[in-house]
């Protein structure tokens, strides 16, 4: 059997919790190094994990020749200049999202990719929720009619000081923006998925309550889709009450999602309502990471490709520089 050796460049929670137990559960794939610039930690994630080397820096990493595909699990400001380094030394790569802090980075990207032959892919996992599929094939089935609007919510109470984990997601020049980059970035790829093309948008982002930020703590977008559907998506940091909701309202019915990360999904048309469940896997990345390994034993574009990504980047240049 053919075996992708995996690198992953970044230890924190998504490799902990997600990335590494996916590949480690994998029978195509194999953890053969892992980088984090603390070298001590690189070495205990490694120990822990059972990845044959550990390096404290990423360049030595992708210079290593018995690596084959990278995850890339670092800020987003890395992501151009690993992704190209990576590139560069052979390795495919699979970056975590937003793809860049905007378009032009991404095209950098897919660029040195294509040009040293190699796939990469970006991780909208949620683009293998079974609960978004069968929303899909709802849609595609005239149940509810003609879709004519969607609206999205995903909200929390998020402040970090510095030091703190994940503290870097409110440093403009490391993350690009606040929540609507950070996870808006995931619900927009989700109704790209769903409606298609964006003809026309629209966007506010706001500090509503953390006024010294430099980031947004509150976001809104308004989608207007080549197939006439509008969606808008409200995303804050602000917020004691999370949500993570989605609403389908068609010209015969319509669909309810209580927690897009769950699995419940509510169907009401002209015969009634009725509750249908569609759980993710318990690893939401595992199937992310088993689509792209099998493009690269397969030698084809994974499911979700850096078009993918560079299209969702596209929006969001829309909404943080209007004029772009």
């Amino acid at each position: 059997m053919k075996t992708v050796r995996w690198g992953v460049i970044g230890c924190g929670d998504i490799s902990r919790k997600r990335v590494v137990p996916a590949i480690n559960a994998l029978e195509e794939c194999e953890l053969t190094a892992v980088a984090r610039q603390d070298a001590s930690l690189a070495e205990s994630f490694a120990g822990e994990f059972g990845a044959k080397r550990w390096y404290g820096s990423w360049k030595d990493l992708i210079e290593d020749s018995e690596i084959d595909a990278v995850y890339i699990s670092t800020p987003v400001y890395l992501h151009a200049e690993q992704t190209i380094a990576a590139a560069e030394a052979g390795k495919h790569v699979l970056c975590e999202k937003p793809m860049g802090l905007n378009t032009d980075e991404c095209g950098k990207m897919l660029d040195a990719c294509r040009a040293n032959g190699v796939t990469f892919g970006t991780a909208y996992y949620r683009h293998f929720y079974p609960l978004v599929h069968r929303i899909k094939e709802l849609i595609l089935s005239g149940e509810i009619g003609d879709p004519v609007t969607a609206d999205v919510q995903a909200c929390e109470w998020f402040d970090r000081k510095p030091g703190e984990p994940r503290a870097w997601l409110l440093n403009k020049k490391m993350a690009g923006g606040g929540p609507m980059m950070d996870f808006g970035c995931h619900r927009i790829e989700v109704l790209l998925d769903l409606f298609g093309p964006v003809r026309s948008l629209n966007s506010e982002i706001f500090n509503l309550h953390f006024t010294g930020r430099e980031v947004e703590d509150t976001a809104l977008l308004s989608l207007l889709f080549e197939n006439s559907v509008h969606s808008t998506l409200r995303v804050s940091h602000a917020v004691m009450e999370g949500r993570d909701t989605l609403d389908i309202f068609g010209t015969r019915g319509s669909l309810h999602v209580p927690v897009l990360n769950g699995e419940i999904l509510i169907v009401t048309n002209t015969e009634g309502e009725r509750s249908e469940h569609h759980p993710p896997h318990v690893n939401v990345h595992q199937p992310l990471i088993e689509d792209f390994t099998r493009a690269v034993l397969e030698k084809r574009e994974p499911v979700i490709n850096g078009e993918t990504g560079r299209t969702v980047n596209q929006i969001l240049d829309r909404i943080y520089s209007p004029l772009a």
